[in-house]
């Protein structure tokens, strides 16, 4: 399971953010919007490593098959 860090600017925008992923971050007008665009960057940047055979972290729990 990938966490979301999700705090207030000074401005008012919402910014997200994946630790476990350094530079995944997105900012948006709601928490909401923010956290939508955080974890679709997270996903491409996890696609993108594993296409290229890079290091990246446990995707263990963040799928579940029924």
């Amino acid at each position: 399971m990938l966490n979301i860090e999700i705090e207030r600017e000074m401005d008012g925008r919402w910014i997200a953010e994946v630790p476990a992923i350094p530079g995944v971050l997105a900012y948006g007008a709601t928490p909401e919007q923010a956290i939508a665009k955080v974890e679709i960057l997270a996903l491409r940047v996890l696609a993108d490593r594993l296409e290229h055979g890079e290091e990246m972290p446990s995707l263990d729990g963040l799928f579940a098959a029924a």
